[in-house]
């Protein structure tokens, strides 16, 4: 049987459940909600097992904190012995808009401490998936805007995103990257942004 890591990168703890930076987090509770699954406290991590179609999937919300997120990947591939191509990390990403995503099958870590850990670990060539959180920040607050929460209006205009990134995982594990790629990348946008605050 294939098996999977899908990893949603996050902070372990209830004060940053609702965080910017927890929307891998996010992403892997809707997946299981919907595989009808639940998380286990195990090493390194929160892990659900689930199978679709004769593939097994791991889904891993690494307790490491985000900036050792790479501990707990590194780990959970070599224990299962996981081919690295079958690694898909859900991660939050400044650079795109709210309720946006990117699916890519390489590349830099783009200044996520999260992916950067990864990366001095395992290095670049695994699948990622960019969950848009937006960056209507002023300068020097950028650690303030990851670790602050949605708001009411955030959610519903990220819900849309989560559940297609749902839909993405399968996806992943059934067609793979590059058929995935082409079918989900041209529709990450979304309907409507949040309004800035005034100054």
């Amino acid at each position: 049987m294939e098996k999977y890591l899908i990893v949603g990168l996050g902070n372990p703890g209830a004060q940053y459940a609702g965080n910017r930076h927890n929307t891998g987090y996010m992403v892997l509770d809707a997946f299981a909600k919907a595989s009808n699954t639940v998380f286990e406290d195990k090493r390194y991590g929160y892990v659900a097992e689930t199978s679709l179609k004769g593939r097994k999937l791991f889904l891993l919300k690494p307790t490491t904190y985000m900036n050792l997120s790479g501990n707990a990947v590194r780990y959970w591939l070599q224990k299962e012995n996981i081919d690295q191509q079958h690694l898909l990390v859900i991660v939050d990403e400044l650079a795109l808009p709210l309720g946006t995503f990117r699916l890519k099958g390489n590349g830099s870590n783009g200044g996520h401490n999260g992916l950067g850990h990864i990366q001095q670990l395992i290095g670049t060539q695994y699948p990622r998936l960019r969950m848009g959180i937006g960056n209507t920040f002023g300068q020097g607050h950028q650690v303030d805007w990851v670790l602050g929460n949605f708001s009411e209006e955030e959610k519903e205009i990220l819900q849309p995103a989560i559940d297609t990134a749902v839909e993405i995982i399968k996806s992943f594990v059934l067609a793979g990257i590059d058929i995935t790629m082409n079918q989900y990348n041209k529709r990450g946008v979304a309907k409507k942004q949040p309004q800035k605050p005034e100054e």
